[in-house]
This record gives C-alpha cells, sequence and structure tokens, in this order.
C-alpha cells in the first residue's frame, strides 16, 4: 500500500466509517486492486462486489431527461462514469460494513480522489442521505452547477427503484 493510502486507511480506522442503518458492522476490511463498475455505485474488485459508500446512483435502466426534456439513459451514464473513475489502475478501499445483500459498503480512492465524492460532485450520483450525509455539500453544488443529472429532470435512485418493485 502507497504511504498516502496507508495514512488515510488509519485515520479513517481511527474514526470510524460512518454505518448505514441497515449495515452490519464489522471490522475493518481494507483492499486493494483493480475494480470494474457494475453499475453507478457497485464495483467489483476481485471476488468482492462493493457497494460504494455515501452514493446512490441512477440504475442501469433508468433514464432522465435532459434540460430540452429528450430522454437519455443516465443510469448506462453513471456506469460509464464509475468505470471511468476506476479505469487507471489500482483501486483501494475501507470497509467496515455489510449491506442486506451481502456487498461490502466502502469508501474508495483511485489516483488519490474519493470515488464516490467524485462522482456525487460531478453530478453522476445523488447523497445518499438514508445512510449517510458525508457528500451532501458535494451534491448541493452540483445542482447549483447544474452537473450531470441535475442538467434536466430525473428520478431518484430509491424512487426509481421502489416503483418498479411496485410494477
Amino acid at each position: 500500500m502507497k504511504k498516502p493510502y496507508a495514512a488515510l486507511a488509519i485515520a479513517l480506522l481511527a474514526i470510524g466509517v460512518a454505518a448505514p442503518a441497515e449495515a452490519k458492522r464489522m471490522d475493518p476490511v481494507l483492499l486493494q486492486g483493480e475494480a470494474r463498475a457494475l453499475d453507478g455505485d457497485t464495483l467489483q474488485l476481485g471476488e468482492t462486489r462493493l457497494r460504494v459508500h455515501g452514493i446512490d446512483a441512477p440504475e442501469l435502466r433508468q433514464t432522465c431527461e435532459d434540460s430540452a426534456g429528450e430522454v437519455w439513459a443516465c443510469g448506462r451514464r453513471a456506469a460509464s462514469e464509475l468505470a471511468a473513475a476506476v479505469a487507471d489502475g489500482e483501486v483501494h478501499c475501507i470497509s467496515r460494513e455489510r449491506d442486506r445483500y451481502q456487498r461490502l459498503i466502502a469508501t474508495c480512492w483511485a489516483d488519490g480522489l474519493n470515488v464516490g465524492q467524485s462522482l456525487v460532485t460531478q453530478g453522476w450520483a445523488v447523497a445518499y442521505r438514508r445512510f449517510s450525509t458525508d457528500y451532501v455539500s458535494e451534491e448541493n453544488l452540483a445542482r447549483f452547477l447544474t452537473q450531470g443529472i441535475w442538467a434536466g429532470r430525473f428520478e431518484m435512485p430509491w424512487e426509481w427503484r421502489q416503483a418498479r418493485r411496485r410494477q
């Protein structure tokens, strides 16, 4: 592990990583390696599936509207943005919990940047307030600057999923 990441990991372990209400707390897990995006907020790192901490991104099949009202595949774009964020090499992640689907919920860094924070700042994900308020200010900035999905209209990912479950 590179020294900046080691210091960061130690600091996070010292203060603890915020735990979602439905998450199962556990001893810290440190992971590193090449990762691939499964959707806009889920990574596969080796054999381990990770849910990016503190964010929710449009689902793969989810569409949004641009400022002119044209429909576009925002879920696919969010997945592409996550893929681009982790494409240049090694990803470093720390997790202290699992979600109800047994995925590790992890804060991850690529090229020294917090992946979840970057996605929210660029408007490709939203702060998942139900579980964390870590990226609310980044979401507010993205909304103000009309970045990514904020450039038009969209349904919050959790509302989109809930509507599809009822159908």
